[in-house]
């Protein structure tokens, strides 16, 4: 008999070794995150995925849940602080979602349709981030950044290139390549690297492809990102 907790009153169950997050997803529950991804080591930076669990607020990337435990996650109070962190994301980059070629398959614009951000409230700081185009057949667009750093765990991880790294510290924190030229044509990234398909927004983006696929006709158009989840446990299962 599996393990089981308890997620918004729901029973969710899970395996040794997994976290809160996991068995969620695994049971077609939606946590809203940006920087899990289910094949990297967890890494707790884009704090979306905050849950309750006994009065505490915690990662829900990183806590292995244990027998009978009581977690929280869809509560108005979580639910507004991930709003304002969402907010916070938009407005420290530059997002120009009617134009972007990861409209309707962006993470981070799913998300903020999710949780019902209608206006990004703060103000925006309009940074001056470079675009690159030196790559044979990839663009990096800077502007869409959000620091998830799933590049840099693929790159490193999965890879073995250390392509990408994060540079600075607090707000100056800024993604680069390793390559002195700062191009990602001098690297030894490659359109079959696991870092090229990992970007939740529209920072890495494949060229002669652009707009293949309609706005309109595009994943998070069709559904919502939490139904996503559901359906793609569905199409798993059967």
């Amino acid at each position: 008999m599996s393990k089981t907790f308890t997620l918004d009153g729901k029973t969710i169950p899970f395996k040794d070794g997994q976290t809160i997050i996991q068995a969620a997803l695994d049971a077609g529950y939606y946590i809203p995150h940006l920087c899990h991804h289910p094949e990297f080591k967890p890494h707790g930076s884009c704090k979306l995925c905050t849950v309750v669990v006994s009065g505490h607020q915690t990662a829900s990337c990183t806590l292995q849940p244990a027998e009978g435990m009581v977690v929280e996650s869809e509560t108005e109070q979580l639910n507004a602080e991930r709003r304002a962190l969402t907010q916070m994301l938009f407005v420290e980059g530059n997002h120009f979602c009617p134009s972007c070629e990861k409209s309707g398959d962006c993470q981070l614009q799913a998300t903020a349709y999710h949780l019902g951000m209608m206006t990004t409230h703060y103000d925006h700081f309009f940074p001056n981030r470079p675009l690159d185009a030196s790559h044979d057949d990839y663009l990096l667009d800077l502007n869409r950044c959000i620091l998830c750093s799933l590049c840099v765990r693929a790159s490193r991880d999965v890879d073995g290139k250390n392509v990408f790294a994060l540079a600075g510290r607090g707000a100056q924190t800024h993604l680069i390549v390793n390559a002195r030229s700062g191009r990602l044509a001098d690297t030894d990234f490659s359109a079959t690297d696991k870092a090229a398909h990992v970007c939740p927004v529209g920072v890495i983006l494949p060229k002669k492809r652009g707009f293949a696929v309609p706005i309109g006709e595009r994943t998070f158009d069709k559904q919502p990102i939490d139904a996503y989840v559901d359906s793609r446990l569905a199409r798993k299962e059967s």
